[in-house]
Protein backbone atom coordinates (compact mmCIF):
# COMPACT_ATOMS: atom_id res chain seq x y z
CA UNK A 1 0.00 0.00 0.00
CA UNK A 2 1.21 3.50 -0.79
CA UNK A 3 1.85 6.03 1.93
CA UNK A 4 -0.85 8.64 2.59
CA UNK A 5 -0.04 11.97 0.99
CA UNK A 6 1.83 14.48 3.12
CA UNK A 7 1.11 18.11 2.28
CA UNK A 8 3.85 20.68 2.91
CA UNK A 9 3.37 24.44 3.25
CA UNK A 10 6.29 26.85 3.09
CA UNK A 11 6.68 30.04 5.14
CA UNK A 12 9.60 31.85 3.59
CA UNK A 13 11.55 30.65 0.58
CA UNK A 14 15.14 31.70 1.11
CA UNK A 15 18.09 30.20 -0.72
CA UNK A 16 18.35 27.06 1.41
CA UNK A 17 14.63 26.40 1.03
CA UNK A 18 14.82 26.76 -2.75
CA UNK A 19 18.06 24.83 -3.16
CA UNK A 20 17.59 22.12 -0.53
CA UNK A 21 14.15 21.78 1.02
CA UNK A 22 11.83 22.15 -1.95
CA UNK A 23 13.80 19.72 -4.17
CA UNK A 24 14.28 17.41 -1.17
CA UNK A 25 10.57 17.16 -0.50
CA UNK A 26 9.68 16.89 -4.18
CA UNK A 27 11.95 13.86 -4.53
CA UNK A 28 10.02 11.93 -1.87
CA UNK A 29 7.00 9.77 -2.77
CA UNK A 30 3.50 11.01 -1.94
CA UNK A 31 4.62 14.45 -0.77
CA UNK A 32 2.78 17.50 -2.11
CA UNK A 33 4.15 21.05 -2.17
CA UNK A 34 0.90 22.81 -1.37
CA UNK A 35 1.39 26.51 -0.67
CA UNK A 36 4.11 29.13 -0.15
CA UNK A 37 4.14 32.56 1.51
CA UNK A 38 7.32 34.52 0.91
CA UNK A 39 8.06 38.15 1.86
CA UNK A 40 5.99 39.55 -1.03
CA UNK A 41 3.25 38.18 -3.24
CA UNK A 42 5.48 38.67 -6.28
CA UNK A 43 8.32 36.63 -4.82
CA UNK A 44 5.86 33.97 -3.66
CA UNK A 45 4.50 33.68 -7.19
CA UNK A 46 8.00 33.37 -8.64
CA UNK A 47 8.88 30.57 -6.25
CA UNK A 48 5.57 28.76 -6.81
CA UNK A 49 5.92 29.02 -10.57
CA UNK A 50 9.54 27.92 -10.76
CA UNK A 51 9.30 25.14 -8.17
CA UNK A 52 5.87 23.68 -8.86
CA UNK A 53 4.14 24.72 -5.63
CA UNK A 54 0.35 24.59 -5.83
CA UNK A 55 -0.57 28.11 -4.77
CA UNK A 56 0.61 31.22 -2.96
CA UNK A 57 -0.59 32.79 0.28
CA UNK A 58 -0.50 36.51 0.95
CA UNK A 59 0.20 36.02 4.67
CA UNK A 60 2.11 33.26 6.45
CA UNK A 61 -0.83 32.69 8.79
CA UNK A 62 -2.79 31.35 5.83
CA UNK A 63 -0.19 28.60 5.49
CA UNK A 64 -0.22 27.44 9.11
CA UNK A 65 -4.02 27.40 9.31
CA UNK A 66 -4.70 25.88 5.89
CA UNK A 67 -6.71 22.61 6.16
CA UNK A 68 -4.72 21.10 3.28
CA UNK A 69 -1.34 21.57 5.00
CA UNK A 70 0.01 18.82 7.29
CA UNK A 71 3.49 20.21 7.90
CA UNK A 72 5.15 23.62 7.70
CA UNK A 73 8.69 24.28 6.48
CA UNK A 74 9.93 27.62 7.85
CA UNK A 75 12.55 29.27 5.66
CA UNK A 76 12.54 32.81 7.05
CA UNK A 77 15.25 34.67 8.92
CA UNK A 78 15.47 33.79 12.66
CA UNK A 79 13.25 36.67 13.84
CA UNK A 80 10.08 34.84 12.71
CA UNK A 81 10.94 31.23 13.57
CA UNK A 82 9.35 31.24 17.02
CA UNK A 83 6.12 32.99 16.05
CA UNK A 84 5.49 30.70 13.09
CA UNK A 85 6.46 27.57 15.04
CA UNK A 86 4.10 28.35 17.92
CA UNK A 87 1.23 29.07 15.52
CA UNK A 88 1.89 25.94 13.44
CA UNK A 89 2.06 23.61 16.43
CA UNK A 90 -1.12 25.14 17.86
CA UNK A 91 -2.79 24.46 14.50
CA UNK A 92 -1.72 20.80 14.60
CA UNK A 93 1.05 21.03 11.99
CA UNK A 94 4.45 19.38 12.07
CA UNK A 95 7.34 21.86 11.90
CA UNK A 96 10.70 21.91 10.16
CA UNK A 97 12.39 25.24 10.82
CA UNK A 98 15.51 26.62 9.25
CA UNK A 99 18.48 27.28 11.52
CA UNK A 100 19.36 29.26 13.57
CA UNK A 101 16.55 28.10 15.87
CA UNK A 102 15.37 31.55 17.00
CA UNK A 103 16.42 35.13 17.61
CA UNK A 104 17.22 34.55 21.29
CA UNK A 105 16.99 32.08 24.15
CA UNK A 106 13.56 33.18 25.33
CA UNK A 107 12.09 32.44 21.89
CA UNK A 108 13.91 29.11 21.66
CA UNK A 109 12.65 28.01 25.06
CA UNK A 110 9.09 28.99 24.09
CA UNK A 111 9.41 26.81 20.99
CA UNK A 112 10.66 23.86 23.04
CA UNK A 113 7.83 24.26 25.57
CA UNK A 114 5.24 24.36 22.78
CA UNK A 115 6.69 21.23 21.16
CA UNK A 116 6.41 19.39 24.48
CA UNK A 117 2.74 20.37 24.65
CA UNK A 118 2.25 18.65 21.28
CA UNK A 119 4.33 15.45 21.50
CA UNK A 120 2.39 13.89 18.62
CA UNK A 121 3.85 16.50 16.26
CA UNK A 122 7.36 16.46 14.82
CA UNK A 123 9.45 19.54 15.64
CA UNK A 124 12.80 19.64 13.86
CA UNK A 125 15.50 22.22 13.11
CA UNK A 126 17.60 22.09 9.95
CA UNK A 127 20.98 20.79 11.16
CA UNK A 128 24.40 22.31 10.70
CA UNK A 129 25.56 20.49 7.55
CA UNK A 130 29.32 21.04 7.78
CA UNK A 131 30.37 17.66 9.14
CA UNK A 132 27.53 15.26 8.37
CA UNK A 133 29.68 12.70 6.56
CA UNK A 134 32.39 12.83 9.27
CA UNK A 135 30.25 12.83 12.43
CA UNK A 136 30.12 9.07 12.98
CA UNK A 137 33.90 8.70 12.58
CA UNK A 138 34.65 11.55 14.99
CA UNK A 139 32.24 10.26 17.63
CA UNK A 140 33.73 6.78 17.32
CA UNK A 141 37.29 8.09 17.85
CA UNK A 142 36.18 9.93 20.98
CA UNK A 143 34.16 7.00 22.33
CA UNK A 144 37.09 4.59 21.89
CA UNK A 145 39.45 6.94 23.70
CA UNK A 146 41.75 7.32 20.70
CA UNK A 147 42.47 10.94 21.63
CA UNK A 148 42.77 10.21 25.34
CA UNK A 149 41.56 12.89 27.74
CA UNK A 150 40.28 15.85 25.74
CA UNK A 151 42.24 18.98 26.65
CA UNK A 152 41.51 21.64 24.08
CA UNK A 153 39.06 22.30 21.24
CA UNK A 154 39.83 25.06 18.75
CA UNK A 155 37.50 26.28 16.02
CA UNK A 156 38.66 28.62 13.25
CA UNK A 157 36.30 29.92 10.59
CA UNK A 158 37.28 32.97 8.57
CA UNK A 159 36.05 34.57 5.35
CA UNK A 160 36.51 37.87 3.59
CA UNK A 161 32.80 38.67 3.40
CA UNK A 162 33.03 42.05 5.16
CA UNK A 163 36.59 43.11 4.32
CA UNK A 164 35.44 45.84 1.95
CA UNK A 165 33.73 48.88 3.43
CA UNK A 166 31.36 49.11 0.44
CA UNK A 167 29.96 45.61 0.93
CA UNK A 168 26.21 45.86 1.44
CA UNK A 169 24.78 45.41 4.91
CA UNK A 170 23.61 41.82 5.41
CA UNK A 171 20.44 40.78 7.23
CA UNK A 172 22.82 38.88 9.51
CA UNK A 173 24.12 42.26 10.71
CA UNK A 174 20.64 43.43 11.67
CA UNK A 175 19.64 42.36 15.16
CA UNK A 176 15.99 42.80 14.27
CA UNK A 177 16.28 40.03 11.67
CA UNK A 178 18.96 37.79 13.15
CA UNK A 179 18.72 38.36 16.90
CA UNK A 180 21.79 37.47 18.91
CA UNK A 181 23.09 35.04 16.28
CA UNK A 182 26.62 36.09 15.36
CA UNK A 183 28.59 35.08 12.26
CA UNK A 184 28.82 31.26 12.16
CA UNK A 185 28.91 30.76 15.94
CA UNK A 186 25.71 28.73 16.27
CA UNK A 187 26.55 26.40 13.40
CA UNK A 188 29.94 25.48 14.81
CA UNK A 189 28.74 25.14 18.38
CA UNK A 190 25.93 22.85 17.24
CA UNK A 191 28.51 20.75 15.42
CA UNK A 192 30.60 20.46 18.58
CA UNK A 193 27.51 19.40 20.56
CA UNK A 194 27.03 16.59 18.09
CA UNK A 195 30.52 15.26 18.82
CA UNK A 196 31.08 16.06 22.48
CA UNK A 197 27.61 16.43 24.03
CA UNK A 198 28.98 18.92 26.57
CA UNK A 199 27.86 22.48 27.25
CA UNK A 200 30.71 24.97 27.52
CA UNK A 201 30.65 27.99 29.83
CA UNK A 202 31.86 31.32 28.43
CA UNK A 203 35.00 32.64 30.11
CA UNK A 204 35.52 35.67 27.87
CA UNK A 205 34.43 37.04 24.52
CA UNK A 206 35.87 39.85 22.45
CA UNK A 207 34.56 41.19 19.16
CA UNK A 208 34.79 44.18 16.86
CA UNK A 209 32.79 46.04 14.24
CA UNK A 210 35.20 47.76 11.84
CA UNK A 211 32.65 49.25 9.45
CA UNK A 212 29.93 50.65 11.71
CA UNK A 213 27.71 51.85 8.85
CA UNK A 214 26.84 49.98 5.67
CA UNK A 215 24.39 50.62 2.88
CA UNK A 216 21.25 48.54 3.18
CA UNK A 217 20.63 46.23 0.22
CA UNK A 218 16.91 47.05 0.03
CA UNK A 219 16.54 50.69 1.04
CA UNK A 220 19.93 51.91 -0.12
CA UNK A 221 20.27 53.87 3.12
CA UNK A 222 23.25 53.67 5.43
CA UNK A 223 22.35 51.76 8.56
CA UNK A 224 24.29 50.69 11.68
CA UNK A 225 25.99 47.30 11.71
CA UNK A 226 24.73 45.54 14.83
CA UNK A 227 26.70 42.29 14.77
CA UNK A 228 30.49 41.87 14.92
CA UNK A 229 32.77 41.53 11.93
CA UNK A 230 35.02 39.30 14.03
CA UNK A 231 34.51 37.34 17.26
CA UNK A 232 36.82 35.39 19.55
CA UNK A 233 35.55 33.26 22.42
CA UNK A 234 37.26 31.47 25.28
CA UNK A 235 35.13 28.90 27.11
CA UNK A 236 35.57 25.83 29.25
CA UNK A 237 33.83 22.45 29.32
CA UNK A 238 32.80 20.68 32.56
CA UNK A 239 35.53 18.11 31.83
CA UNK A 240 38.13 20.88 32.07
CA UNK A 241 38.87 21.07 28.35
CA UNK A 242 39.24 24.56 26.91
CA UNK A 243 37.23 25.80 23.93
CA UNK A 244 38.70 28.53 21.73
CA UNK A 245 36.63 29.84 18.81
CA UNK A 246 37.78 32.45 16.33
CA UNK A 247 35.20 33.54 13.75
CA UNK A 248 35.90 36.37 11.34
CA UNK A 249 34.53 37.90 8.15
CA UNK A 250 37.57 40.17 7.60
CA UNK A 251 40.18 37.62 6.50
CA UNK A 252 42.36 39.24 3.86
CA UNK A 253 43.59 36.02 2.29
CA UNK A 254 42.12 32.56 1.76
CA UNK A 255 39.59 31.66 4.43
CA UNK A 256 40.15 29.01 7.07
CA UNK A 257 37.66 26.40 8.19
CA UNK A 258 38.88 23.76 10.61
CA UNK A 259 38.47 22.30 14.07
CA UNK A 260 41.20 20.77 16.23
CA UNK A 261 40.51 18.29 19.04
CA UNK A 262 43.65 17.90 21.15
CA UNK A 263 43.81 15.11 23.70
CA UNK A 264 46.33 13.50 26.02
CA UNK A 265 47.09 10.76 23.47
CA UNK A 266 46.50 12.31 20.07
CA UNK A 267 45.27 15.30 18.14
CA UNK A 268 42.60 15.30 15.47
CA UNK A 269 42.36 17.93 12.75
CA UNK A 270 38.97 18.25 11.08
CA UNK A 271 39.39 20.21 7.85
CA UNK A 272 35.80 21.18 7.09
CA UNK A 273 36.72 22.92 3.85
CA UNK A 274 38.43 19.85 2.41
CA UNK A 275 36.27 17.30 4.24
CA UNK A 276 39.28 15.46 5.67
CA UNK A 277 40.29 14.06 9.06
CA UNK A 278 43.92 13.86 10.13
CA UNK A 279 44.91 11.94 13.27
CA UNK A 280 48.28 12.51 14.93
CA UNK A 281 49.09 10.25 17.91
CA UNK A 282 51.75 11.87 20.10
CA UNK A 283 55.21 11.22 18.69
CA UNK A 284 53.88 9.72 15.44
CA UNK A 285 53.44 10.87 11.86
CA UNK A 286 50.05 12.41 10.97
CA UNK A 287 47.78 10.12 8.99
CA UNK A 288 44.62 10.86 7.08
CA UNK A 289 41.61 8.80 8.07
CA UNK A 290 39.18 7.27 5.63
CA UNK A 291 35.83 9.03 5.78
CA UNK A 292 33.09 6.86 4.27
CA UNK A 293 31.26 8.59 1.43
CA UNK A 294 27.59 9.33 1.97
CA UNK A 295 24.99 10.23 -0.66
CA UNK A 296 24.66 14.01 -0.99
CA UNK A 297 27.25 14.45 1.74
CA UNK A 298 24.92 12.92 4.34
CA UNK A 299 22.09 15.42 3.78
CA UNK A 300 18.81 13.69 4.64
CA UNK A 301 16.89 16.52 6.27
CA UNK A 302 13.65 16.32 4.32
CA UNK A 303 13.65 12.51 4.24
CA UNK A 304 14.28 12.32 7.99
CA UNK A 305 11.50 14.83 8.69
CA UNK A 306 9.01 12.81 6.65
CA UNK A 307 10.24 9.57 8.23
CA UNK A 308 9.61 11.01 11.70
CA UNK A 309 6.08 12.00 10.70
CA UNK A 310 5.19 8.70 9.06
CA UNK A 311 7.07 6.23 11.25
CA UNK A 312 7.51 8.07 14.53
CA UNK A 313 11.30 8.00 14.17
CA UNK A 314 12.89 10.29 16.77
CA UNK A 315 14.41 13.54 15.55
CA UNK A 316 18.20 13.42 15.70
CA UNK A 317 19.30 16.28 13.49
CA UNK A 318 18.33 18.59 15.00
CA UNK A 319 15.83 18.46 17.88
CA UNK A 320 14.56 21.47 19.81
CA UNK A 321 16.47 20.50 22.97
CA UNK A 322 19.75 20.80 21.06
CA UNK A 323 18.57 24.06 19.53
CA UNK A 324 18.00 25.57 22.95
CA UNK A 325 21.48 24.44 24.00
CA UNK A 326 23.22 26.20 21.13
CA UNK A 327 21.03 29.28 21.53
CA UNK A 328 22.04 29.54 25.20
CA UNK A 329 25.72 29.52 24.21
CA UNK A 330 25.12 31.99 21.39
CA UNK A 331 23.32 34.46 23.62
CA UNK A 332 25.89 34.06 26.41
CA UNK A 333 28.62 34.97 23.92
CA UNK A 334 26.64 38.01 22.76
CA UNK A 335 26.12 39.19 26.32
CA UNK A 336 29.78 38.63 27.21
CA UNK A 337 30.86 40.72 24.23
CA UNK A 338 28.38 43.50 24.93
CA UNK A 339 29.43 43.64 28.58
CA UNK A 340 32.95 44.71 27.57
CA UNK A 341 32.22 46.47 24.28
CA UNK A 342 33.21 50.16 24.20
Amino acid sequence: MSEPRLRIGFVGAGENTRVRHIPGFRALPNVDLTVVANRTRESSERVARSHGIGRVAVDWREVVTAPDVDAVCIGTWPYLHAEVTLAALAAGKHVLTEARMAADVAQAEAMLAASRCHPQLVAQIVPAPLSLRMDATIRDLLARGTLGELREVTVTHTTGQFCAADTLRSWRQDRGWSGCNTLSLGIYYETLLRWLDQDAAIVAADAAVYTPLRRDAESGEERPVEAPDTLTILARYPSGARLVMHLSAIEGGPGRNDVRLNGSRAGLRIDLAAGTLTLTPHGEVPRDLLVPPLPDGGWRVEADFVESIRRGAPVRLTDFVTGVRYMRFTEAAWRAWRSVAP
